[in-house]
């Protein structure tokens, strides 16, 4: 199979259709058009002031978002990462790293839709050990569903993971969104 580097036309098609669904976030993400207007390769994470990245909010049976705790921030996330140049699209770079930081195998997840969930825009604080200034992501979600378990962490991102309620969400808007696509 060929794969394909995603190109900055995909990143404005899925914007696109991002925002056919959510108009309301056109103010937010203008940035992400402007950048690529200019020409900005938003697929490098050298690109400033910021680049894309690939998130996925997985739902379990029992209705329950996976959380990750992530390594460098100590914080509790959403698996996702910098997209890669085997990634084809948006959609297979989040489940990439949805498989690599949980371990969950790409055949028992299945995505909600081709269109992301939630585009969110989000600070970077500089990492001088890897000699990365402030900066920030362009972040694209996408909903998957799974029945599976949790499968070997990807311990050098991930120190943990935990399933909890769409209300632990704390981001209100993506909470709405994943519950509003579960009913």
């Amino acid at each position: 199979m060929i794969t394909m580097p995603i190109t900055a036309q995909h990143i404005r098609t899925t914007v696109t259709a991002y925002l056919d669904q959510h108009p309301d976030d056109k103010r937010e993400i203008n940035i992400i058009q402007g950048l690529l207007d200019d020409g900005d390769d938003l697929t490098s994470r050298k690109s400033l002031p910021g680049h894309v990245t690939a998130g996925a909010i997985l739902v379990g049976r029992d209705g329950r978002v996976l959380h990750i705790l992530h390594n460098a921030t100590g914080k509790w996330l959403l698996p996702g990462g910098h997209i890669e140049p085997s990634d084809d699209t948006l959609l297979q770079a989040a489940g990439r790293e949805l498989a690599e930081e949980t371990g969950i195998p790409p055949n028992v997840v299945t995505p909600h839709s081709e269109i992301p969930l939630h585009i969110d825009v989000h600070p970077i604080d500089a990492n001088p050990t890897k000699d990365e200034p402030d900066h920030q992501h362009f972040d694209f979600r996408f909903l998957f569903r799974t029945t599976a378990d949790i499968g070997e962490l990807q311990t050098e991102e991930v120190t943990d993971a935990v399933w909890l309620t769409v209300d632990s969400l704390t981001d209100h808007q993506l909470s709405q969104r994943v519950a509003h696509a579960l009913l």
